[in-house]
C-alpha cells in the first residue's frame, strides 16, 4: 500500500448541490480561515466552537461518511465541574452533520464515568455573511447590517445589504435539556447518570431573499436523505467497472461518487436534468468550460449529464454586447454566481462570459451527446443556440478577422487569460515573460476545427447538406491556415499560440497535446507531437506538465506553469488514442493511476505538482486544490474510455471498440454501458500483448464491433 497523501489536510468538506460546509477536523470553524457554511456564495456560519464548561474537546477521529454527511468523535479533557474534576476520557461525544437544504446537527454524549456528571455544553456560533470571493482571498470587507434575536428558543441572525438579504436560523430541537443563549453562545445544562446518553439536535435553516432552505431532521428518520436518493439514482444508472485490479476499480468508483456529489439540478420546460458543477469547495456553481469538459469525459459513463449541461448553458447564452460581463451575442458563460458583490454589481458574475472556449466546446458536446443518446428532440431544441454559437465563432470569437479565434477581456474585473489555463500568469514566452493579450491559443483553433466538423454532421441530420458543406469547407481552410501559422519546424511542435503582434509564442507547453484530441494535426506531424510530449522536460512520470521545465517561467508547484492537471492529461490521452498511439495513451494512464494510488481514497485532485517521479517520492498536492473536482474525477472515465477506444454512433445503433489494456490493467468489465436505448456489458482481458474482448450482456439493438 503506497503512502497516503492528503489534499488540504485538516479539513472536512461536505455539500448538497452548491451549498457546502468546510470545517477543521475537530468540527470547529475559524472565521479567519477559508472555512464555514456557504449557501449561494455567501458564508452564513463563520465561527463554530463546541466546549464543555469552556474546555475544548479532545478529537478522537473525524471523517466524511459521504458527500453530505460528516462524523466527528471526541472525548473530554480533565474537566472541572461542580461535582469535582471529571477525569479525562470519561465521556464519548459524537457530532454528526447532514447538509440537505440547511444543516442538521446531532450531538450525543455518553457517560462512562461511574458517577453522575454535570456540566455546561456550549456552542459559540457566529455569522459574518462574507462574500465567497473575499473569504477565499482572506480579504473580507464588512458591509450591510446584521441583527441577532433569541426568541422562544430560536436564534435568528439576519443580514441586509441594500437588496441583498441572507439569514440563518439556529433552532435546538428534540433536546434532552433546554437551551439558553447568552454571550454569543448556545448553552445546555447537561446531567448524565452513569452508562446513560444525553442528546440534542440543532437545525440550521437558511434564509435567502425570501427562500427558506430547511434541513432534513435526520435524527428522527432513517439516514436516507434526499441527497442520498439522488446519489443512489445516479450510481444505479451509471456505467460500472469491474476488474481484478482492485485499486483501479476503486479509482473509478470514487470518481463516480465524486461526480454524484458535484451534481447541480437544472429545470427546463417542466423537466429535471443534472449537470456537473466544477469542484468542491470553491467552484460549486455553474461553470461553462468545466461543465462541458466534464460532460464530455463522462459520456460513456452517464451521458445524461451532458444533456443538463447543454440545456443550462443554452438558457444562459448571451444575447447582447456587454463589456462589464465580457458578453457578446451567442457566447456561452464562464461562471454564474449569487454572492453579495455580484448582486450589487461590484463583480460581473451574473453571469460572467470571459471564456474563449466554452461556446466552441458546447457545439462539440452537443454532437458527441447525440452520438451517444440519438435524441433528435434534444438536437432540435438546441438548433437556435447552435446557430448563435456558430455565428459567435466568426463574428466575435475571431474579432479581428485574421482567421483565428482569440481572447481579450473588455471588463474592468475580467480575466486576463480566458483559455482553460486562466490564471493571470499562465501565458509566458520561453524567457518567462508574460504574454500580453489578445492571444490566439493553439488548442482553441483545434476546438473550432472540431466544432465545425461536428456541426456539419448535425446539419446533415437536419437535412441541410449545403450548410454542412460550408462548415466542412471552413474547417478545411482552418486546417491549412492553422498548420501553416502555428507549426514550429525547428521544435517539431506547435507553438502555444499567437501573441498580440500575431507572432508565435514559442513556449513548449501541454496545450498542443489537445490538438490531437481535436484532430487538426496531420498524421505525419502527430508522431513528432507525441514524441515531444514525452521528453523529460514535459513528462514528469505522473503525467504531462502544463509547461516545459526548460521554460524560464517554470515552477512545478505553481497553478499552471509546470503542474500536472489530470483533465489535461486525459484529453491528451484521448487524442493520442485517436491517432493510434496506444502505448503513449497507456503511459499517461499508468502515470495518472500511479498518482491516484497515493491520494487519499484514490481521489484525483484538481492538479498536483509537476515534480519528477522517483522511487523515493510521491505526488505533491497543490495547496487549496479543489477536491473532489469534476474534470479531475472525469479524467479517470476518459482515460478508461481511451484505453478501450469506445466510440458510439447511437443513431446507427453502433458501438466501436479498439481496446489495448496496459500491463497494470490485465482485465476490465464495463457493466450497464448505455448507447441510445440499448444497454450493454463488455469484458476485456489481456492475452500476452493482445487485448481480447466480448459482449457479456446486451439489452436492445446495438452492433458492437472492433475498429479496423
Amino acid at each position: 500500500m503506497p503512502t497516503q497523501v492528503t489534499v488540504n489536510p485538516g479539513l472536512i468538506t461536505i455539500n448538497d448541490g452548491s451549498s457546502f460546509l468546510v470545517t477543521a477536523s475537530d468540527a470547529s470553524i475559524d472565521d479567519n480561515q477559508a472555512q464555514g457554511f456557504f449557501v449561494r456564495d455567501t458564508r452564513l456560519i463563520s465561527y463554530y466552537e463546541i466546549s464543555l464548561n469552556r474546555y475544548r474537546l479532545v478529537l478522537l477521529a473525524s471523517s466524511n461518511l459521504n458527500h453530505h454527511t460528516a462524523l466527528y468523535q471526541f472525548t473530554n479533557p480533565q474537566l472541572p465541574t461542580v461535582n469535582g474534576n471529571l477525569p479525562a476520557g470519561s465521556l464519548f461525544i459524537t457530532i454528526r452533520r447532514d447538509i440537505v437544504g440547511g444543516i442538521h446537527e446531532d450531538i450525543e454524549i455518553a457517560n462512562y464515568h461511574p458517577q453522575p456528571v454535570e456540566f455546561q455544553l456550549m456552542l459559540a456560533i457566529r455569522s459574518d455573511f462574507a462574500d465567497i470571493f473575499e473569504v477565499r482571498a482572506k480579504n473580507i470587507v464588512m458591509r450591510g447590517n446584521t441583527e441577532t434575536v433569541w426568541k422562544d428558543g430560536v436564534l435568528t441572525t439576519n443580514y441586509r445589504s441594500s437588496s441583498f438579504v441572507r439569514g440563518i436560523v439556529t433552532e435546538p430541537v428534540c433536546s434532552t435539556s433546554q437551551a439558553s443563549y447568552a454571550n454569543g453562545r448556545l448553552m445546555f445544562n447537561v446531567v448524565i447518570t452513569p452508562g446513560k446518553t444525553w442528546h440534542t439536535c440543532i437545525n440550521f435553516t437558511v434564509l435567502a431573499n425570501g427562500d427558506v432552505l430547511k434541513p432534513q431532521q435526520t435524527c428522527a428518520v432513517p439516514h436516507t436523505t434526499e441527497a442520498g436518493k439522488v446519489r443512489d439514482e445516479f450510481l444505479s444508472n451509471a456505467t460500472m467497472l469491474q476488474s481484478s485490479n482492485a485499486e483501479i476499480r476503486g479509482f473509478y468508483q470514487q470518481a463516480l461518487v465524486d461526480m454524484g456529489a458535484l451534481r447541480i439540478q437544472v429545470e427546463d420546460n417542466g423537466q429535471q436534468f443534472w449537470m456537473p458543477a466544477a469542484g468542491i469547495p470553491w467552484f460549486m456553481a455553474v461553470f461553462g468550460r468545466d461543465s462541458v469538459i466534464s460532460s464530455l469525459q463522462t459520456m460513456a459513463v452517464y451521458h445524461k449529464f451532458a444533456r443538463g449541461t447543454l440545456v443550462r448553458l443554452a438558457q444562459l447564452q448571451a444575447t447582447q454586447l456587454d463589456d462589464w460581463h465580457d458578453a457578446t451575442p451567442g457566447k456561452m458563460l464562464h461562471e454564474l454566481r449569487r454572492d453579495e458583490l455580484t448582486k450589487l454589481n461590484q463583480l460581473p458574475y451574473s453571469p460572467y462570459y470571459g471564456t474563449i472556449d466554452t461556446t466552441i466546446l458546447w457545439i462539440v458536446t452537443l454532437a458527441e451527446t447525440y452520438s451517444w443518446n440519438a435524441d433528435l428532440s434534444m438536437l432540435n431544441e438546441c438548433r437556435s443556440p447552435v446557430e448563435k454559437a456558430l455565428t459567435w465563432i466568426e463574428k466575435y470569437g475571431d474579432f479581428d478577422g485574421d482567421g483565428f479565434v482569440e481572447y481579450l477581456t473588455r471588463s474592468s474585473h475580467g480575466l486576463r487569460n480566458q483559455g482553460w489555463k486562466d490564471s493571470g500568469e499562465s501565458m509566458v514566452y520561453p524567457n518567462g515573460k508574460l504574454v500580453e493579450p489578445p492571444i490566439a491559443l493553439c488548442e482553441v483553433q483545434g476546438y473550432v476545427y472540431d466544432a465545425w466538423q461536428r456541426a456539419a454532421l448535425i446539419y446533415e441530420v437536419w437535412g441541410e447538406q449545403e450548410q454542412a458543406k460550408k462548415l466542412r469547407q471552413k474547417a478545411e481552410e482552418l486546417y491549412k491556415r492553422f498548420n501553416d501559422r502555428f507549426w514550429m519546424e525547428d521544435e517539431g511542435f506547435y507553438c502555444l499560440g499567437l501573441d498580440n503582434n500575431k507572432q508565435q509564442i514559442k513556449s513548449i507547453a501541454s496545450n498542443p497535446g489537445q490538438l490531437l484530441w481535436s484532430g487538426i494535426v496531420p498524421q505525419e506531424r502527430a508522431k513528432k507531437v507525441a514524441e515531444r510530449l514525452f521528453q523529460a522536460d514535459m513528462w514528469c512520470g505522473w503525467g504531462i506538465r502544463t509547461l516545459s521545465s526548460q521554460n524560464q517561467g517554470y515552477n512545478p508547484i505553481s497553478y499552471q506553469r509546470g503542474s500536472v492537471w489530470p483533465h489535461d492529461n486525459s484529453m491528451i490521452a484521448a487524442g493520442l488514442k485517436r491517432y493510434g498511439y496506444h502505448k503513449e495513451t497507456n503511459q499517461i494512464a499508468e502515470g495518472i493511476f500511479a498518482a491516484a494510488s497515493y491520494f487519499q481514497a484514490g481521489r484525483m485532485p484538481e492538479l498536483f505538482a509537476g515534480i519528477e517521479r522517483r522511487d523515493d517520492n510521491f505526488p505533491v498536492p497543490y495547496p487549496d486544490a479543489n477536491i473532489p473536482q469534476a474534470w479531475a474525477a472525469g479524467s479517470i472515465f476518459l482515460i478508461i474510455r481511451s484505453i478501450l477506444g469506445l466510440e458510439a454512433d447511437a443513431p446507427q445503433q453502433q458501438l466501436k471498440v479498439q481496446p489495448n489494456l496496459p500491463e497494470c490493467l490485465p482485465d476490465l468489465e464495463l457493466i450497464n454501458l448505455s448507447v441510445g436505448e440499448a444497454k450493454v456489458s463488455l469484458r476485456f482481458w489481456r492475452e500476452g500483448e493482445q487485448t481480447r474482448w466480448e459482449v457479456t450482456y446486451q439489452d436492445g439493438d446495438l452492433q458492437v464491433s472492433a475498429t479496423n
